[in-house]
């Protein structure tokens, strides 16, 4: 048996920056977006991607990563199929939290709020974008229910080939993507010793959001 991994041993000081009240936008979509284009500038690995977080009525929480497709003061879109188990959660409790993990960066953003079904327009305008390969991808597979092996999937992928040929791959009506209306959204960046620096952002009733500094 191999020794097992001294977890307590691995650590990281996080060194890279400092974030202070004074740095931050009024409106947290507006930092939202200096942050992530500071992700995409910085070269790392997938920038949009998101872990994103649902509980069904088992009270049971799901997390899997996702890629962040749509943003505006409305909130944070993503797409899936309709029929996969994070659509059967967001139909028994529509909210969810999204974090974004940039910790070549050092740091962290996290998204919670509740969860609305995007327009069948803007899932069809977003659907016809992908590349011919995903939207085939997209008619093959049931996404989350069992299947008995890979190569069951390459034979479904196989007779959507054959079923659209050379024609246009429309979207699926078991497709689309939903919106996370944002409740809350947290800002943190890693500190030395632990130290880290974390603000919240909460809508204000009359409009606008305040803003809070949280203990790390």
């Amino acid at each position: 048996m191999n020794d097992p991994v001294n977890l307590a041993d691995i650590r990281s000081d996080y060194r890279r920056a400092r974030l202070c009240r004074a740095d931050l936008l009024p409106d947290p979509i507006a930092q939202f977006h200096r942050w992530l284009r500071a992700a995409i500038e910085s070269g790392m690995q997938e920038p949009t991607a998101m872990s994103l977080a649902t509980v069904g009525t088992d009270g049971l929480p799901l997390l899997r990563t996702v890629l962040l497709k749509g943003l505006d003061e409305r909130g944070f879109v993503f797409y899936t199929n309709l029929e996969s188990r994070k659509a059967r959660q967001l139909a028994e409790n529509p909210a969810a939290s999204l974090l974004f993990p940039w910790l070549a960066l050092e740091r962290q953003v996290i998204v919670r709020g509740a969860v609305e079904r995007v327009t069948a327009e803007e899932a069809a305008a977003y659907f016809a974008t992908r590349p011919r390969e995903s939207r085939l991808a997209a008619w093959a597979s049931a996404q989350s229910r069992p299947i008995d092996s890979r190569e069951a999937l390459e034979e479904a992928l196989r007779k959507v080939q054959e079923q659209f040929g050379n024609g246009e791959v429309p979207l699926p009506p078991f497709w689309g993507g939903y919106r996370v209306k944002p409740a809350s959204v947290e800002f943190w960046q890693g500190g030395l010793h632990r130290l880290h620096d974390r603000f919240e952002y909460r809508p204000e009733p009359g409009g606008g959001w305040s803003i809070q500094r949280l203990s790390p």
